[in-house]
Parts: C-alpha cells; sequence; structure tokens
C-alpha cells in the first residue's frame, strides 16, 4: 500500500474501480504550486491528441464539448472546495496540503484524478498522482483502453509540469 493508497478518501474510491495507476514524482512546490502546473500544462500535442479524441468518441456514439480552454491557473486559484470545476475535473475531496481528488464523468466512465502530498525534508515533498477509472457501459473499457498508452504519457508530462518552480 503506497502513502496514497493509505488515505482513507483513496480507499473508499478504489472499491470497484476497473482501473487504477499511480505515478510519482518529487519537487520542491506545494500542493497548490503542483496542481497549478499540472492543471494548467496544456501544450499543442495534448491539444492535438484531443482532436483526435473527439472523431474516436464519435464511432462510440458519444460527443465531445469542443477542446477543453487553455488553462493558465496560478496557485491561490486552485479550488479545494467540494463541487467546483477546476479544468476538465469536479472536485470532490479535498485537504489542504494532503491531498485533492476531482473526477471527470460521461456516460462511458468516470475517471478520478488523485494527487497526494508526502513531505520529505525541508520543502521537498513526494507527489502521488492516482487515475482510478469506473466503467459505466461497453464502451468504458474500449475507450479507455485505447487512450491508456497516451493517458501514461500525459499523465508523467502533466507531473513534470507540476513540479516545474511558480514563476
Amino acid at each position: 500500500m503506497s502513502y496514497m493508497t493509505s488515505l482513507e478518501p483513496v480507499q473508499s474510491l478504489l472499491h470497484g474501480a476497473d482501473h487504477f495507476d499511480e505515478k510519482i514524482v518529487e519537487g520542491e512546490v506545494n500542493l497548490r504550486e503542483f496542481l497549478a502546473g499540472f492543471l494548467s500544462y496544456y501544450p499543442g500535442w495534448i491539444q492535438a491528441l484531443y482532436v483526435i479524441r473527439a472523431g474516436f468518441v464519435r464511432l462510440l456514439g458519444m460527443r465531445q464539448k469542443g477542446l477543453p480552454e487553455l488553462p493558465d491557473l496560478h496557485p491561490e486559484d486552485v479550488s479545494f472546495q467540494p463541487g467546483k470545476q477546476e479544468t476538465i475535473f469536479k472536485v470532490q475531496a479535498a485537504h489542504e496540503d494532503k491531498y485533492w481528488i476531482a473526477d471527470a464523468s460521461d456516460k462511458h466512465l468516470t475517471a478520478s484524478l488523485i494527487v497526494a502530498v508526502e513531505p520529505l525534508n525541508g520543502s521537498r515533498n513526494r507527489f502521488y498522482i492516482g487515475t482510478v477509472v469506473h466503467y459505466h457501459n461497453w464502451a468504458g473499457p474500449l475507450y479507455f483502453n485505447v487512450i491508456r498508452p497516451f493517458h501514461h504519457i500525459v499523465v508523467k508530462a502533466m507531473a513534470r509540469a507540476g513540479i516545474q518552480q511558480p514563476g
């Protein structure tokens, strides 16, 4: 059991999950700074993946509501209030300087993003980034298994952006 999966809100989210993965990075930023960098990372290659995704989901009988807006979050802008929208995610649970859990839901699946922070020495922190997926119908596993390789690449790149020093 990792630091992240030992947290009670994460344990309940993992119950009945169809997929779970976890990435770990370390840096000298706090949770708000990490989230601002992580959620604001939206280079051209990720935008191109969203364009491709739009055609793919149409084949599955779903729609994509355009491209996500280019985010430019600052640490103080990141919401920790359940129910608030933060980029494509809706905050489900959060505890300042401990964890942030949000999800994006569609008719085929719900994908939850978990970011937990474990303090290390001085200002250094270890960030655990988890993805939990619950399928809703037949299209869920089909969709996720097609995008899974890209998911890993995108999350790793976003995590690297999250540990960059702000400013």
